[in-house]
Order: structure tokens, then sequence, then C-alpha cells
């Protein structure tokens, strides 16, 4: 480490950064446990490295100060890698995470740093060229001059080219890896909570100090802050310097031992056997932990144990040093470690809370002279986070007309419980907003929600023919949001969650996107929305939600002799389900929703029944891509207008054979294609009678795809085409201009695409163009002006790819300069 560090710190007369690199590859050629991972470190270094020289005799090393430091932290890392011994799987393990880590570094260096440095470059060949003027904006202040600001025009271009080169060997698409995923990270906390600190220094404590407990369980009624203690806790410094690995595992629907052994072993970069039985997960969890072991002490989370699950816990109960697991639950396990019981807040914590989340809406000031209305609200909350936050807020929001009177049922009930605290919040709801809320319970709650997966299925349900936008939908989120019945949350930054509101920025509604709109529920939350239906009979249920453990049905579904009427269905099994299906009748059924979380899933046959089925969501929560079949009884639903797949195995091969006629929306969510050997001879089918009403199709962190197949360019019906965030598509279909129809081309973050066909030009009726993120993109097609109905192109870190001259102000008309100009300053500013 001293050698590195005398080594940046100006030793070899500050030695530059090809010297480095030359000292990093010759280091990691040397080590064998890594072969294969340091071998393409080494490999991508050693590409980069002739540029770097040609770099460095042109302009200096100034602005690779950073890029230097990386390279510092690689040998570093490589120098410990040549240490481990090749048997020492957890090692090798551990190490090759942090290899991963130093890719992402470096990418993180070409989508931002080295985007600055081509930046500048190319503005001072653009000034030197008379392209655009000299400006006094904040963003000249970040690109402030240099020395080498005079280079000639012919060395300025010199340095881009090895720049860009610089940029294509980095681009690390094995970032994107599905292996290395953190599948039981600690959550991140995301908002401020009071009451916490007491209670998480004696949990800590324990943890800590007592070495006699291995197994700790937080106990407290739903709501209660549970979950947000041990967060906080595993976040906390000590806690982070005591252990060396600390797991986070969700076990509120009961996900099996088998399962979550898996996933730990997946999480910490093993390749995770198929255990026939619970024995076998057993010595797989003590030999993980045996290896980490020899890292430092270990720490596993278990939060919401639901109340049959002792048997399950006491499985990891396995005696090994420095191992330690830490329960929240609303239940007690005394055979399986102590309890410590989480108290409510006090009135103080609960005032501040509720201040906190009611200054949202109004000022602080505004609570002065309302004391003893404040003490009435609290009164009806029990000191319970959650009840505060669903109740108390939007009591606030009545405190200047709120009566005492009004619900005392719950003020006066001896020991309500939390869903009886709960209810009023639901019965203060308008009617939409209540089936809104209720919908939600069709799905699983350890995870998060795409908004536009809740809001297809609201569009179908509750949309005339008419009202097709989902704005209003949006807002009916925004709604329940404010109600804090669901929580929102965003993936990337292309929106913001600002006062619990979705907020678009930059991307707008120009055509309704909102891939990237995230929500959440609390379990008890949803326990409130399907006890609201428990008083109604199976067969007359709006909404039904079918729970199947292994192979057992419940008992009403046996021997059915009358038909379900629910029009919203949802049905959830575990690993062990075999895709054995009961026959029922579902002849109302217009939304359905499938939670599997098998590794195979065949499709029950009574779909085909159900002829007003309008759209279908397949949510697969297991461990690695669920593989699907029987698709084929979709094709028989004349209504069928939508259909969801996420983290599915599937092709669009698939969905194209199956003949869906009235299909207008197909969304596909990190699915895989890499299972099947797929021919795309397509040339038998007519593709436009296969799929002849299809308007939409959204492919979204599919890591696996690499070319969309040319049929996709014979949908003529298709308006909106989304693929984004997947790293290995490097090509569309020649034909793409023959989708004279499409109206929005979205290629977000496709990192590894290198062009647009020159057919685009022919995409008569495109209005909204989006290439931002693609990396490797270095022109847009030449004809593109001939576009006349473009409105809008958003290129945000395409700072490679050229503007046609027929784009650039002064060689269109004068009525569009204005409108170019700017595009053309956005794309230099990366707005």
């Amino acid at each position: 480490m001293d050698d590195v560090i005398s080594l940046g710190g100006g030793s070899v007369a500050g030695a530059v950064v090809s010297e480095l690199l030359k000292l990093v590859i010759e280091e990691a050629n040397r080590v064998l446990a890594f072969r294969s991972v340091l071998m393409e470190l080494a490999s991508k270094m050693n590409k980069v490295r002739l540029a770097f020289i040609e770099i460095e005799t042109l302009q200096g090393a100034e602005e690779l100060k950073d890029l230097e430091n990386i390279i510092n932290e690689a040998r570093v890392l490589v120098r410990k890698c040549s240490q481990v011994k090749r048997w020492n799987l957890s090692a090798k393990a551990k190490y090759t995470r942090k290899i991963e880590e130093i890719n992402k570094k470096l990418l993180e260096f070409c989508q931002v740093q080295l985007q600055l440095i081509m930046l500048r470059n190319q503005r001072l060949m653009m000034l030197k060229m008379g392209i655009c003027e000299q400006s006094s904006s904040d963003y000249d202040e970040e690109l402030s001059p240099r020395p080498y600001d005079n280079l000639p025009k012919d060395k300025l271009m010199a340095i881009r080219s090895h720049l860009e080169s610089i940029e294509k060997e980095l681009d690390v698409s094995s970032v994107f890896s599905l292996v290395f995923r953190d599948l039981c990270s600690v959550p991140k906390i995301d908002k401020l909570f009071f009451g916490l600190d007491s209670p998480l220094m004696e949990v800590k404590k324990k943890i800590l100090d007592d070495d006699a407990v291995a197994s700790l369980v937080v106990s407290a009624p739903p709501g209660c802050g549970k979950t947000t203690l041990v967060t906080q806790l595993c976040h906390d410094d000590h806690i982070k310097d005591e252990f060396e690995y600390i797991f986070f595992c969700n076990l509120s629907k009961v996900p099996t031992f088998k399962t979550i052994v898996q996933t730990l072993l997946h999480h910490n970069g093993y390749e995770a056997p198929t255990f026939e039985n619970d024995s076998q997960a057993v010595d797989g969890l003590r030999n993980l932990l045996e290896e980490l072991e020899e890292d430092g002490p270990i720490l596993l989370v278990l939060d919401d144990v639901p109340q049959d699950a002792e048997s399950l816990l006491q499985k990891f109960q396995i005696n090994i040093p420095n191992f330690k697991i830490l329960v929240t639950s609303r239940f007690e396990f005394p055979s399986f470690g102590p309890t410590y019981h989480l108290k409510p807040l006090g009135y103080e914590d609960s005032k501040s809370l509720l201040i906190e989340r009611a200054s949202l809406f109004f000022f602080r000031s505004a609570f002065e002279d309302k004391q003893d209305l404040l003490h009435k609200i609290l009164k009806r909350c029990y000191g319970f986070p959650l009840l505060i936050e669903a109740i108390g807020v939007q009591l606030v929001r009545k405190a200047f007309d709120w009566e005492s009177d009004e619900e005392e049922t719950i003020l006066h009930s001896p020991q309500p419980t939390v869903l009886e605290c709960l209810q009023p919040s639901f019965n203060v709801l308008k009617p939409h907003l209540k089936d809104c809320f209720l919908d939600m319970s069709s799905f699983l709650t350890q995870g998060k929600i795409r908004a536009s997966t809740i809001i297809d299925i609201w569009m179908e349900l509750y949309s005339e023919d008419s009202e097709r936008s989902n704005v209003n939908y949006v807002w009916h989120l925004n709604d329940l949001a404010s109600h804090n019945l669901v929580k929102l949350d965003t993936l990337g930054s292309l929106v913001a969650v600002t006062e619990r509101k979705l907020i678009p920025l930059g991307y707008g509604y120009e055509d309704d996107f909102i891939n990237n709109f995230l929500v959440t529920q609390h379990s008890i939350l949803r326990e409130l929305a399907i006890s609201q239906s428990k008083s109604e009979d199976h067969h007359e249920r709006k909404r039904l939600n079918l729970e199947i453990r292994e192979d057992t049905f419940p008992d009403w579904c046996l021997d059915l002799m009358q038909p379900i009427n629910a029009r919203l269905l949802s049905i959830s099994t575990d690993d062990f389900f075999s895709s054995t299906w009961v026959e029922m009748d579902f002849p109302n059924v217009e939304a359905l929703v499938l939670n599997v979380s098998s590794p195979t899933y065949a499709l029950p046959n009574f779909i085909a029944t159900m002829k007003k089925l309008k759209v279908v969501i397949i949510i697969n929560h297991g461990l690695g891509p669920a593989k699907l079949t029987n698709l084929s009884c979709l094709s028989s639903l004349p209504n069928l207008k939508r259909i969801i797949f996420e983290k599915i195995s599937i092709t669009l091969l698939d969905v194209l054979l199956s003949r869906l006629g009235s299909l207008e929306k197909l969304s596909m969510f990190m699915c895989s294609f890499r299972d099947r050997e797929v021919s795309y001879n397509t040339k038998e089918i007519a593709i436009p009678e296969a799929l002849p009403k299809l308007q939409e199709l959204i492919i979204d962190s599919c890591y696996d795809l690499d070319e969309l197949p040319d049929w996709v360019s014979e949908v003529v019906s298709l308006k909106k085409l989304s693929i984004t965030n997947c790293g290995k598509l490097s090509l569309l279909p020649k034909g793409i201009g023959n989708l004279s129809n499409l109206q929005v081309l979205r290629l977000c973050s496709c990192i590894s695409l290198y062009e647009l066909p020159e057919s685009t030009d022919r995409l008569s009726d495109l209005r909204f163009l989006d290439i931002s993120d693609c990396l490797a993109l270095k022109k847009l097609p030449s004809e593109i002006e001939k576009l006349q109905k473009l409105e809008k192109i958003l290129m945000r870190k395409c700072l490679g790819c050229e503007i046609p001259d027929s784009l650039r102000p002064g060689s269109i008309p004068t009525r569009d300069q204005f409108v170019v100009k700017k595009l053309l300053i956005g794309f230099l500013m990366k707005k």
C-alpha cells in the first residue's frame, strides 16, 4: 500500500497515468486465482494505455488525476488478490466483487469526467471552427481556462479521438451482470425518524456487547418501526466496523429456507445449487458462513418474520463463531432467542414526527397554538409511526375544522388493533381512490411495484374509451401517497419524488412514459385492503386474491359449482408450485395478476375462458427469470389489450406466434432471452395479421437482448417503441423506417448501440426521439431533418454523437433556427 501511495504522490517524479497502468497490468498478469476477471481488467487497461500516452504528450495529465487514483486503487486490489489461494472461494467472491467495483468506477469516470473533458475539447474545436460563440454561463465556469486552450485544432481532434477510444474500451457492460446483484443489501434510509435513539443504543448493546446472544428478536405490533430500527442499526458506524458482512432478507411472504440460502449464495457471487431438501440447504449455508467468517463477523437480518416461521428460523441457527442473527417480527420466538420489545413513541417524539411529516403541507408555526388539537390527534395514533403518517397527517390537514366527536369509536375502543386504527384512513378516501387502494392488494409487498404496471390495470378497469391518458391515474397515486397509504420512489434520475408527488423532470408527459416510477406499500396496509373484501363470499368479491402453497389450493377452490364474479384476480404461488391447476371459471375477470416464484411456470388453461380479460401481468419474485410456457392460452382472448412480463424467460417470437389479435401494449421488464436457441425466421407468418393492433412495445432492463428481431419493423401499427437499459443492444432492424405510424422512439441507456439505421429518416410520423445515455452512438442519420413532425430530441450524455450539418444553425429555415440552436446547446451542456 505504501508503495502505491508513494508512487501516486510523486516518488517516481509524479508518474503519469500510462506508467501506473503499466504497473497494474504487469501485476494483474501474474495473479492466478483471479485469472478471468483480472485478465479482463488488465486487457482493458492495456488497450487504453497507448491512448493515454498520446494524451499526456499532447496536453499533460492534469485532468486525469481521478483516473490515476482509480488505477492506484486497482493496483492495491491486484496485490491483495495475489495473496488469495485458489481454493479460498470466499475470498475469491469478495475480491471479485471489489474488481467489479473498480470496473464501475472506470465506467463512472467515462460517463462523467471523461465526458466533461471530451465536452471541453469539443467546445474548443467548435469555437475554433466558429460553430458556437463564447458565453459566460455557469457551464463555462465548470470548464475554466486551461494552459492548453490554444492547442491547434488538429491536436484537439487527436485528443478527442483518443478519448473516444478510451471511452469505448472502458465501456464495462459487465457492471450490468445479473450475477452480482444486491439481493441481500441493507435498504437505504430515505427519511428522518424520531424516538429511535434509545432503542437503537439498547439493541446495539445487545448485539455488540453480549457474546452470549447469537440471536435476537425485535418484536412489536405492525407499524411500530421495527424495520426502520434495524435498518438504522445496520447503517450505524459501530455496527459496520464490527461486522464484515451484513445481510438483510425480507421474509414477509414466507419464502422457503432453500430460496433464502440460494439468494445469499447469489448475493455473495456463488452459483447456487438446486437443493433437494432443507438439509442440503443447511449444509450450503454452513459452508458459506464458514468461508465468510474467515474475513470477519457476520450479521444476518431476517425482517418481518411471520408467526408460523419458528421452524424456519431454527434452521439458521448454525453454531459458527462471530455469526449473529437479528429478527424483526410481530411475534415472539422464545426457542429462537431473547426478545427486545420495541415500544411505541412517547408523546414528544410522536409530536415531533407528526410535525415533521405534516410540515410537507403546512408551516410549523401553524401548530404553535394547536397543542390541544395535537394531543387529540396523537391520541388516535398510539405512538405508532405508521398511524401517525397515515392518520395523523390527514387529521392535521383538517386541523382548523376537525371536531373531537369525529370518529369517536376508535378513541373509545379499549384496545384497538392497528387495522382498526387504520380503518378511518380508508373510510375518508373518495370512492375512486378506495378502488385504487384496494387494487394494490393484488401485488406482493416484498418489492417495489412499477407505477406503470398498476396504472395499466386502472386504465383498463376504469377508463372510458375517450380517456386513454394515464395522467389522471398518476395523480391517483399521488393522492394515495399523500394519505401515506403508499410510498413513491424512482429508478434513476429521470424523475423525482417531491413532497411525495411524482414530478416528471425533463421527460414530462410527452408520451405518458412513467416506467421509472416505483410504488411500495407496507404489509399491514395490504392487509387492510384485503380485509375490506373478507365480508363477502369468494364468489361475489370484485377483487379476489388466491394464494397457493406448494400444490395445495384453498378449500373453497375445490369442486366449485358456480363461476366466480371477480373483475380483478390475483394468483400467488410459491417456489414449489408445479403448475398443476384446478379448473375454475372466471367469466368476468378483466385484469389478471400472476405472482410467481417457481423457476418454470405454465399458464393455466382456464385463462382461455376469460373472454373479458383486458390486461395480464406476470411478475416473477423468484431468484432468476422464470421460464413461461402455455402462452397459447392467451391467443383466444378477444379483449386482451395489455401484457406485462417481469423477470420472465421468454422470446419475442413466443409473443408473435401467439397471434394476439387485440393486443395494444406489450411491456417486458428484466426478461431473459438467452435461455433458448431461437430462429427469427418469420417468413411464413403474416406479421401485421399476428399483431394487428399493437401500438406500444416496451423493453426495459433486458440485459441479454443484443438485437431486435427484424419482424418488429413489420408491426406497422406501432406508435411507441421504448428500449431502455438494454446494455447489449447494438443494432436496430434496418427496416425500422417501415414503422410509418411510429410517434415515439426511446432508446435510453443502450450503451452498446452504435448507430441508428439510415431508414430512421423514413419515420414520417415521429415526434419524439430519445437517445440519452447511448454512449457508443456516434452520429444521427444524415437525413434526419426530413422528419417534419419531429418536435423533440433528447440526447443527454451523447457527447460523442455528431449532429448532422443539416441541423446546425444556418443550415435550415430561419423559423426553426432557434429550436435547433437550443437543441445543440442542450446537447453540449448535457441538459
